[in-house]
């Protein structure tokens, strides 16, 4: 059978989209290969058509993640959003709530440590891009260049999701979130 030209290009792409959300949904390790590919419309031959493992995959499906990721960031920065509205848009009940469709970081992060060093490495070179998106909106100082408290209000971010995830009261989780927005506020003007 024929398929037309740049079917397996797109094909590629739609596993590493459904891939992407299940990752962050219910994490690397508990997400299988059958789950993901009848998911994406295939059968488990057709993964190694496209991929020589797992982790490929997931490196792949991070990355993917992350840079969509900085493209909300970017065109927030280009629609001309605040801090407090980029922060918001990170620290909120809905981003909270949806985990695979959210941060990568906060949803990954332990994984992400425990993957093989080309995976890791690709999560630094992303992370690094994000960092320095949210470096452009910061003001810097001699005390503390923009980059440096890019990474630790993103660190700051990061962490509060993840324990806002963690919390089964939703008004202590709200309040969490808010206590990191005024953290992260804080730690951008100082």
């Amino acid at each position: 059978m024929r398929f037309e030209k740049g079917h397996k290009e797109t094909t590629r792409r739609r596993i590493v989209e459904v891939a992407a959300k299940r990752f962050r949904g219910d994490g690397a390790a508990a997400s299988g290969l059958a789950g993901i590919m009848t998911e994406a419309g295939l059968t488990n031959g057709a993964f190694y058509a496209h991929f020589d493992s797992k982790e490929s995959l997931v490196k792949e499906a991070m990355v993917t993640a992350l840079t969509h990721q900085r493209e909300i960031l970017d065109k927030a920065l280009n629609d001309q959003l605040g801090l407090e509205s980029i922060i918001r848009n990170y620290l909120n009940i809905d981003h909270m709530l949806g985990r695979e469709n959210g941060c990568p970081s906060a949803a990954l992060l332990p994984e992400i440590a425990r993957q093989p060093e080309p995976t890791r490495e690709a999560y630094g070179v992303e992370l690094g891009k994000y960092t320095e998106s949210l470096a452009s909106r910061l003001p810097s100082s001699s005390s503390s260049p923009a980059r440096e408290k890019a990474r630790a209000i993103f660190a700051l971010m990061v962490g509060t999701l993840q324990i806002a995830r963690a919390i089964t009261d939703p008004s202590e989780a709200a309040a969490l979130l808010e206590a990191g927005v005024q953290a992260a506020l804080t730690l951008a003007r100082s």
